[in-house]
């Protein structure tokens, strides 16, 4: 790993990972205008009534609204990969990452992927396990809610400038809680880690991406310097 500006450097006050399971489905559908998603308002309901009926720890649908500066897609253009653009996503945590491989073979679950994908452009689908964490994502709010869909080639190094870069927004932003899950072997690895977070409003967290030069200096200027891509998009909740 190489830390850019290391005189910024604070590692994220972390919690122990758990030994939840994640189910992640998102897709393209509506459409961008250049940060801002107009994301399906009807099929988002269809989506979230569908999840109603599997039996989860936590099943939550998500609605694109803006995405921030991000870092590294000329990385992605290099390796093949698609940008995330994804304006809709259902999270389904459960209890154990088999639990998680469980349910996606359901009847209830393969009918709510099949709706998504049948209106969907591309979707991406993973089951994934938690890397870390900075405290459990409290989605009984009206926060606002990340998804940022990392990528490196190497995804120790990838954990490890997280834990850096992490620390930068507990500090600047006062970023509350954080869960990192990390696709378990044999599923795709278009994105080594998805972070999913939460802040409970605008001011929180979006002026400091303006207006804070160290953002640019030591987020953004460390993704690069490690080869890393980061694609943050901030959704809220169904």
């Amino acid at each position: 790993m190489r830390l850019i500006n290391d005189h910024l450097a604070v590692k994220a006050r972390a919690l122990p990972p758990t030994g939840d399971g994640f189910l992640l489905l998102a897709g393209e559908v509506g459409s961008w205008r250049g940060p801002f998603a107009a994301a399906p308002v009807r099929l988002a309901a269809r989506l979230k009534a569908l999840a109603s009926g599997l039996e989860a720890r936590e099943v939550n649908v998500f609605r694109a609204v803006l995405r921030p500066p991000g870092e590294g897609e000329e990385v992605l253009a290099a390796r093949g990969l698609r940008p995330a653009r994804f304006d809709l996503v259902v999270l389904i945590r459960t209890a154990s990452v088999e639990a998680a491989l469980e349910l996606r073979e359901s009847a209830a679950y393969q009918e709510l992927a099949e709706t998504f994908r049948a209106a969907a452009r591309h979707t991406h689908q993973i089951v994934a396990a938690n890397a870390g964490r900075l405290g459990d994502v409290d989605h009984r709010q009206d926060h606002c809610f990340l998804f940022n869909y990392f990528y490196a080639d190497d995804r120790e190094t990838l954990l490890r400038v997280w834990e850096y870069t992490a620390g930068w927004f507990q500090a600047k932003t006062a970023l509350p809680n954080s869960a990192l899950m990390r696709p378990v072997d044999g599923e795709p690895a278009d994105y080594g880690l998805v972070n999913h977070a939460s802040w409970p409003n605008w001011r929180t967290f979006l002026p400091s991406l303006i207006f804070r030069p160290t953002f640019r200096s030591f987020v953004l200027a460390n993704f690069k310097a490690n080869g890393i891509a980061a694609q943050p998009i901030i959704y809220r909740r169904v």
